[in-house]
């Protein structure tokens, strides 16, 4: 727990000085209050911006973070360092993923208070944002773990941040892209906030959700052992 807490406070004062990563946290929870603050358009919906910027959020952020923070140690060999410190690949990857996670909720917050969420509405909405982000943790850390340097994490990174924070978007304006969206966890995320307090969560959302986890972490739990890190 010691080592776990050591690594929380590291990555508090490296993302800091790593503005990259920290742009990462504050780019869609700024523009939500910026859109939610200014623009008011008749017939728009409720909660529009917050909603979409909620799912691009979690596509995005934690899974650019995760990937970007684990590649750069691996490079610089600070994770070598760590780990001769009698600090275990668990006790890093735990710190790291907490840090993240804590991070991501509050700037899930944040977006959420723009929106005008409060109360049970809020933390339902913190509920289901806290799961997506959990997801792209996952896929960041296999990206991150299984690259040799940040810039092949970056080139496998890009291309999959895409997917999961735009297909949520591009899915608004297009029946065909909603189809094929719906099977990823982002989209489950947008439909489940843009639903609340109109449906409920049915079966499909909680099953698409789950195996998208499951396939996260079968992913990770390959690209972990195949690092060497174990």
């Amino acid at each position: 727990m010691k080592n776990m807490i050591a690594i929380f406070q590291k990555q508090i004062k490296d993302t800091l000085k790593n503005k990259s990563v920290l742009v990462q946290f504050l780019i869609f929870p700024v523009m939500s209050i910026i859109m939610e603050c200014s623009i008011h358009i008749e017939g728009m919906p409720e909660h529009f911006f917050a909603n979409m910027f909620a799912a691009m959020y979690v596509g995005m952020a934690p899974l650019v973070a995760m990937s970007a923070i684990i590649s750069e140690e691996k490079e610089k060999n600070t994770l070598r360092v760590l780990f001769m410190s009698n600090v275990k690949p668990t006790e890093y990857l735990a710190g790291v993923g907490s840090y993240i996670w804590v991070i991501c909720m509050l700037g899930g917050c944040v977006i959420g208070i723009s929106g005008g969420y409060k109360g049970a509405v809020l933390l339902s909405f913190l509920v289901i944002v806290g799961a997506g982000i959990l997801v792209s943790m996952l896929i960041g850390a296999a990206i991150g773990t299984s690259s040799k340097n940040q810039m092949a994490a970056t080139s496998l990174t890009v291309p999959v941040m895409v997917v999961f924070s735009f297909l949520p978007m591009l899915s608004m304006f297009n029946e065909s892209i909603e189809k094929i969206a719906k099977i990823t966890y982002s989209q489950q995320v947008s439909i489940l906030i843009n639903g609340m307090g109109k449906s409920g969560v049915n079966l499909e959302n909680v099953v698409i959700i789950s195996c998208n986890l499951l396939a996260a972490a079968v992913l990770f739990g390959y690209a972990y052992k195949k690092s060497g890190m174990t």
